[in-house]
C-alpha cells in the first residue's frame, strides 16, 4: 500500500517514519518495497510566483486565511499521473478536517487492508471548498478539537495502519488485544514487581492474584470482566454498540447486570 501525503510541512514526517517499532512498516528491505510506502508532496512545489503562495484571504471577509485551490489541484494531478505511470490504482483522497467523521479502529483496519490513500493535510482556516466538493472522497477527524493542521492526524493514521502490518509488532497478537479491537476498551495490565509502593503513606499495591495463578481460563475471564467494567464506566456508547451488534455473551450480560455503576 502507499500513502501520498500533500503537506506544507514535509519536514514533520521523516523522524516519525524512521523511529519506534512502526518504522519496520515504512522501511524497505534490500531489493524490496516497504509494507507501507509513503511519498511526500510539498504543496509549495505546486504553487506559482516568486513567493510560492498557497493561501489567500477568504471571500466574504473574516479572520484567517484559506488554502488556495490551484496548488492542491496541481498536486493531486501530479499524484494521479504518478500512480498511473507506476501502474498503481487511483486511491481515495482523504482530508483531515474537524467536519470529518471520527477515525475509528474499524476504519483503520479497512485502510490497513487497502491500497492506501492520498492524504491532504490542511492548514489555516481550511482549504477551498471547491476542492473538497470535486476531489475529496472522505473527511476524517481525530475528535472534537482543533489542531493547527492535518499533519498530526496524518501521522496518527499512519501509525495506526503501520502497527497492523504483519511482523511490525513483536507479538503478532498484540494489536488484537488493544482497545477497540473487539469494540471494547482494553483491560488493565500489570508487570513486575508483584507488589509496588506507589506512595509512602499507602500500603503496597499487589498485582491481582488471578494474574499470578497460571489459570488461563480464569485470567481470560478476569480480563473480559475488566474490559466490560471499564467500558461501562467510561464509554457506555461502545457497550451499547457491542450489544446492538450481538457481540456480548450471556455471561457478559450477567456480569454487567451485577455491576454497581
Amino acid at each position: 500500500m502507499r500513502f501520498d501525503i500533500l503537506t506544507l510541512f514535509p519536514e514533520l514526517f521523516p523522524a516519525f517514519l524512521s523511529a519506534g517499532v512502526t518504522r519496520r512498516a515504512f522501511e524497505a528491505p534490500q531489493g524490496g518495497t516497504a509494507q507501507v510506502e509513503t511519498r511526500l508532496w510539498p504543496l509549495r512545489d505546486h504553487a506559482e510566483g516568486n513567493y510560492r503562495r498557497v493561501d489567500d484571504r477568504p471571500f466574504g471577509g473574516g479572520p484567517g486565511m484559506v488554502m488556495l485551490a490551484q496548488p492542491l489541484l496541481r498536486a493531486l494531478d501530479a499524484v494521479r499521473a504518478d500512480q498511473q505511470a507506476a501502474g498503481r490504482p487511483a486511491t481515495p483522497v482523504i482530508l483531515f478536517s474537524p467536519a470529518g467523521r471520527s477515525l475509528t479502529q474499524e476504519r483503520v483496519r479497512s485502510l490497513a487492508r487497502s491500497d492506501g490513500a492520498v492524504l491532504i493535510c490542511g492548514r489555516y482556516e481550511g482549504i477551498d471548498q471547491r476542492v473538497i466538493d470535486a476531489k475529496v472522497d472522505e473527511e476524517i477527524s481525530l475528535g472534537d478539537f482543533v489542531l493547527s493542521g492535518g499533519e498530526l492526524p496524518a501521522l496518527a493514521l499512519l501509525d495506526a495502519v503501520a502497527r497492523l502490518q504483519p511482523g511490525v509488532l513483536n507479538d503478532a497478537q498484540s494489536h488484537e488485544q488493544d482497545s477497540f479491537s473487539d469494540g471494547l476498551l482494553d483491560c488493565p495490565h500489570y508487570s513486575r514487581p508483584e507488589s509496588l509502593a506507589v506512595h509512602p503513606a499507602l500500603p503496597e499495591q499487589p498485582v491481582p492474584p488471578v494474574l499470578l495463578s497460571g489459570h488461563h481460563a480464569e485470567i481470560a475471564r478476569w480480563r473480559r470482566q475488566r474490559q466490560l467494567e471499564l467500558t461501562a464506566r467510561r464509554r457506555p456508547d461502545l457497550l451499547a454498540t457491542a450489544r446492538a451488534r450481538g457481540e456480548l455473551t450471556d455471561a457478559d450480560e450477567r456480569f454487567l447486570a451485577g455491576l454497581k455503576l
